[in-house]
């Protein structure tokens, strides 16, 4: 099923579910918010399936238009959010462009920070900042909401605790970033609010395109509409999603709505594009010795979208314009 958080004034929205072909919605009156939904899975699950049923069969009358632009992220804020960085090749691109050796560890054990979760922006908000200085990047990725995952929990306890799909905009400040990481502690400025798909989706609306651990389609981003990069993200994705999560839950418990991402999706074909412009720079920086491509300027729009094999959005369409924040 495909659900998505409508804008209604409140912190956490209106839960509404959508159809497959992200045409129709409808509310619900058994569940407000998709936190709530998510806090008694079991009990709600069933009701929400039988909704989408119904609404795909147009059994319903109450329905309106889906609209994408109204969409906060399905979870307007969560109680966490931990990305990981599962596509070990992006890493391994980033340190090369410095000449930095990489630790033989980060191929056996994942890089995950916790980002903030309060205040995550809507699929169509723009990215609002201060300075075009901060070298403002998108991170195209992919994101699971888990239920509730012990502490210690193993890969396979986590992975059936994988409640919903998402993609991301995971906006990143580059120019902060190696100041941050000089002190030893970790992002904090240099990781702004994260954008969210408008659609949120149980996995078998996958089918065989999931396996449990790994979405093996493209995700397709744009850049002022030209496409920056269309990797697979089941290709060169070294720690599933449910090897994240258990790296997650290793010392904490996770609690239901936590979101935890794959980190920007990247394949070793180069022809395949990237999800970052990172990465492009730090691919002309091998090549010639210097990067030639800026970072995001105010007014540039960045588009992140995945399809499924009959060029059907699955997720909706993450679509932002890069804007300056005015106190």
């Amino acid at each position: 099923m495909k659900l998505a958080t409508l804008r209604d004034g409140s912190r956490d929205g209106q839960l509404v579910v959508v159809s497959n072909d992200l045409t129709k919605a409808t509310k619900v009156d058994y569940v407000k918010t998709l936190q709530a939904a998510l806090d008694d899975w079991d009990a709600f699950k069933p009701k929400l399936e039988k909704t989408y049923q119904e609404l795909n069969e147009g059994q319903i009358s109450d329905v309106m238009d889906f609209d994408q632009g109204a969409c906060e992220s399905p979870l307007p804020r969560a109680f966490q959010w931990a990305d990981g960085s599962a596509y070990v090749n992006h890493v391994e691109l980033v340190r090369k462009a410095r000449n930095a050796e990489m630790p033989e560890t980060f191929w056996t054990d994942p890089l995950m920070y916790q980002g903030g979760s309060d205040t995550f922006l809507g699929p169509r908000e723009n990215i609002k900042m201060a300075s075009e200085e901060y070298g403002i990047d998108m991170e195209a990725e992919v994101a699971v909401i888990t239920g509730d995952v012990p502490m210690g929990a193993s890969a396979e306890q986590a992975e059936k605790e994988i409640r919903l799909l998402m993609t991301v905009n995971d906006v990143s400040l580059r120019n902060l970033i190696p100041g941050e990481l000089a002190k030893g502690f970790g992002f904090f400025q240099a990781k702004p609010s994260s954008a969210f798909s408008p659609v949120a989706v149980t996995p078998d609306e996958l089918g065989d395109k999931w396996d449990g651990k790994k979405v093996f389609l493209p995700l397709i981003t744009h850049l002022n509409d030209k496409e920056l990069g269309h990797p697979d993200c089941g290709v060169d994705m070294v720690f599933d999603f449910p090897t994240l999560v258990a790296h997650a839950a290793k010392t904490r418990p996770l609690s239901a709505g936590t979101i935890v991402g794959s980190g920007t999706i990247s394949n070793k074909d180069r022809s395949v594009g990237s999800s970052c412009l990172a990465e492009v720079r730090m691919l002309e920086i091998i090549a010639d010795g210097k990067p030639t491509t800026p970072f995001m300027q105010f007014g540039d729009r960045v588009t992140i979208e995945m399809f499924d094999e009959n060029n059907q959005s699955i997720f909706g369409q993450i679509n932002q314009v890069v804007e300056k924040y005015e106190a």
